[in-house]
């Protein structure tokens, strides 16, 4: 977990915010870390997580978890995480039986509706009524990333209708929290893609975008994260601006700084 990031935000895992839907965005970068951060995070929070994770492996979240101090073997055995290995299901889907069920089945069917990942979220995130479970705080769904959905023939319209859904149940009914992360490749050929950003933005209470630098590479300042408000969430001291702030990604943690005031110009 990034506590600078916690203070840009100005939220904290005692008292986080309910009820939001937060995009998170990348261009011409890897904006993962801002996954692993609130993965980590609710985890703190003692919210139930479920994780629809489309890119990579369990192991490879585990480990990149475990340098943020959670252990996602022991949230998952306790039931607090909710784990879809996206990658693994795939590989069920194309090259395995089809007579075995899969919640994400509609790769080998002609109409790519999403209606069996919706309810494995729904089943993941309504409250059982066991003890455990009700000490919990809200329900959180995170996905990384909506774009491999595109890719494996989803329409945007489809994803769209999946999230609405989502935040629907998530968010109004039990009052928790959607966060997912999608590319913008800024080709403005990918209509589909474009489509999705735009509607998502427009949705959101919260937007993260992790950008690369328009200079290159640099070894001290890998990137620049801009934070936009909308609506309610939005502070009162930043109704008229947006906040950019520039970044560098360490082992176990990312310092954020104002641009030009890299510890390596000063």
């Amino acid at each position: 977990m990034f506590p600078e990031l916690n203070n840009l935000l100005n939220v904290s895992p005692e008292k986080p915010e309910q009820g939001t839907f937060t995009l998170l965005c990348d261009n011409k970068t890897d904006g993962s870390f801002l996954v692993h951060h609130f993965l980590s995070f609710y985890l703190r929070a003692n919210c139930k997580v479920c994780f629809v994770a489309l890119l990579q492996s369990f192991s490879h979240y585990n480990i990149v978890g475990q340098k943020l101090g959670v252990n996602l073997i022991a949230a998952r055995d306790r039931g607090q995480l909710v784990f879809l290995e996206g990658l693994k299901s795939t590989v069920e889907i194309l090259f395995g039986s089809e007579e075995q069920s899969n919640t994400l089945k509609f790769i080998r069917e002609s109409d790519t509706d999403l209606k069996s990942l919706y309810e494995m979220v729904h089943k993941a995130l309504t409250p059982s009524g066991d003890g455990d479970a009700a000490s919990r705080k809200f329900p959180v769904l995170l996905v990384d990333d909506l774009s491999v959905l595109l890719s494996l023939g989803v329409r945007a319209v489809a994803v769209l209708d999946f999230i609405q859904a989502c935040r629907a149940t998530v968010c109004c009914q039990l009052k928790g929290n959607v966060l997912a992360l999608v590319h913008d490749s800024d080709k403005t050929e990918d209509e589909e893609n474009a489509l999705l950003m735009n509607a998502l933005g427009h949705q959101s209470s919260l937007i993260l975008r992790a950008e690369g630098l328009l200079t290159g590479f640099c070894k001290d300042v890998h990137g620049q994260l801009k934070i936009l408000w909308r609506g309610l969430q939005q502070p009162k001291s930043e109704q008229t601006r947006n906040l950019i702030y520039q970044y560098k990604i360490q082992d176990k943690n990312v310092t954020f700084f104002a641009k030009g005031l890299s510890p390596a110009v000063l």
